[in-house]
Parts: C-alpha cells; sequence; structure tokens
C-alpha cells in the first residue's frame, strides 16, 4: 500500500518542482544547478507527502496543499545542504551521491541552501489557495523553519559538543530539528484541507509523536542499516562522539521508545472521522523503514 501512495504524489511533487525551479541560463546559473541538484537528489518526499494526505483527510484535495508542500520540500533541502557542509557535519555524501558542497564548492553550496529557504516563501505566496490560509501557511513554515524551531534545534546540537545532553534535552533538541518541518506539514496540510483548531491541534501532537519516532529510527540506522540503501557511511554518531537515542537507550531501549510514540501518533489518527488508511500506512512505513 505504502509504494501506491508513493507512486501517486512524488510525480506529481517531482513535476511541480520542476515547474517552479526550471532551468536557467541566466548569470546565476550555477547556483540554480546546485539547488536542482539537491532538490530533484532522490529524497522520499515524506513531508510533501503527509502534508497533502492531511489536506486530503479534511476534505481538500493534494493540488490545494501542493505549492506548500513544494515550498517545505525546498525549505527541508536547504537544511540538508547547510548540514553537509564543513562546519556543520561535514559530511562528502546525501543519498548515496556527492553532498552539494562537494558536487558543486562550499559557497556555491551555502547559497544553493540560501536561494531554496527564500524561494520557498516565493512559492508559498503564490500558491493556489485564498489569502487566508497563505497567511497561515507561511506564519507556520516560518515559525517551523525559525528560531524556535529547526534552525534553534541545530543551535541547540550544536552547544552538545561542549556540553553533551540528557534524555530530556536530547528530545526537545530532536522536537525542534527534526519535529518542527513534520509539524510544519501535517498543520498546513490541515489548514489547506478545512480543518477546525481542535483538529489542527491533534494533528500538530500527531506529527510531534512522529517527528521524535522518525529521529529515533536515523539514530538507530546509523548503527544498523546497510550503507548501501542509507545512502551514506553508518556509524557516524559514533564516530563525531554525538548523544543519540541509541547511546543512551541501548537499541532495544530506542526500537521501544519508537514504537511506544508511533502507537500513541495512531491513536491520534485513529480520533480523525475521515479515510486514515494512508496515513496510517505511511506512519507504520516510518517506524519500520531500512533506510
Amino acid at each position: 500500500m505504502v509504494n501506491s501512495i508513493f507512486d501517486y504524489y512524488k510525480p506529481l511533487i517531482e513535476d511541480r518542482i520542476d515547474y517552479l525551479l526550471p532551468e536557467t541560463e541566466a548569470a546565476y546559473n550555477e547556483v540554480v544547478k546546485a539547488a536542482r541538484y539537491s532538490l530533484k537528489l532522490g529524497g522520499k518526499r515524506i513531508r510533501p507527502i503527509i502534508m497533502m494526505e492531511f489536506c486530503r483527510l479534511f476534505g481538500g484535495e493534494s493540488k490545494d496543499a501542493l505549492d506548500f508542500a513544494v515550498a517545505l520540500e525546498m525549505i527541508h533541502t536547504y537544511s540538508l545542504i547547510h548540514d553537509d557542509l564543513p562546519c556543520m557535519d561535514n559530511d562528502d555524501f546525501r543519498r548515496g551521491k556527492p553532498s552539494c558542497h562537494k558536487a558543486f564548492s562550499e559557497d556555491m553550496a551555502l547559497l544553493a541552501g540560501d536561494a531554496l529557504l527564500t524561494e520557498a516563501f516565493t512559492v508559498a505566496a503564490n500558491a493556489m489557495a485564498n489569502d487566508s490560509m497563505k497567511i497561515k501557511a507561511v506564519a507556520t513554515l516560518s515559525q517551523m523553519a525559525g528560531f524556535s524551531g529547526m534552525l534553534g534545534g541545530q543551535v541547540i546540537d550544536l552547544s552538545f559538543v561542549k556540553n553533551p545532553p540528557d534524555l530530556d534535552s536530547l528530545c526537545d533538541m530532536y522536537a525542534r530539528k527534526t519535529g518542527c518541518l513534520l509539524r510544519a506539514a501535517t498543520i498546513i496540510g490541515a489548514i489547506c484541507g478545512g480543518a477546525n483548531e481542535t483538529e489542527i491541534t491533534k494533528a500538530d501532537l500527531y506529527a510531534q509523536k512522529v517527528g521524535l519516532a522518525f529521529q529515533i529510527i536515523d539514530d538507530i540506522l546509523d548503527v544498523t542499516a546497510d550503507p548501501e540503501l542509507l545512502g551514506k557511511p553508518v556509524g557516524s554518531d559514533d564516530k563525531n562522539q554525538k548523544t543519540t537515542f541509541v547511546g543512551l537507550l541501548g537499541l532495544d531501549g530506542a526500537k521501544a521508545a519508537a514504537t511506544k510514540l508511533t502507537n500513541e501518533a495512531l491513536e491520534i489518527i485513529n480520533g480523525f472521522s475521515g479515510d486514515t488508511e494512508n496515513i496510517k500506512a505511511l506512519t507504520s512505513y516510518l517506524l519500520d523503514r531500512n533506510f
């Protein structure tokens, strides 16, 4: 079932990305090429798909959330480009291919990330939605990507180099760094589908559970995954002496924590009256994925 969900949504997303970020022969062609390179590097498009599914859950159509979904993927991609830079995680590979700064150059990768973040708000502002929805969506994107969201989480993560975190601090950091863009996906999807405030709050709570479970599985995969499937070397967390959920809880404890969070997320989904089968399938997939 999950494969059919990806097969339906991914072509919509890829086609819209191609339309919104076309090839160019302008003087700034190199930065567009670098941005396209990373944006088209073969991601699963989890966040856009979840956004469009939440839109559908509350009575909208996938096209109602599509441009916001592309904007969110642009923001996610910018964060990956910057995460890979030598001044941050210094990763040479992303999804089995050279990172942006390796395929182009460090300065061009930095600018490509900046460009994608900026262009995301152009895409969101021009989305096919009424003004009220656009204001709420843009506000959500900026909040979840900014100081108190993903970017703030990255800053907190950097502070852990000198001050290793306990479990609560690790959860807070990843709730921001990893969880906030998933929260943006469900909140904006719900807004586009016409959900009421109570439903939006429940959708947000679902994403908080799934976001933390997602990161726990990432930590597990850094220990257990096949590097060929993962698209990058495993064991980097241990090599870089990073505190992880596996380090604090052990493999079995981390898996149990991810399973508990996933089950709590599924309970929230069961409280919605619409067609939740696709979201349930995606939720279970995120727990059981091997890359």
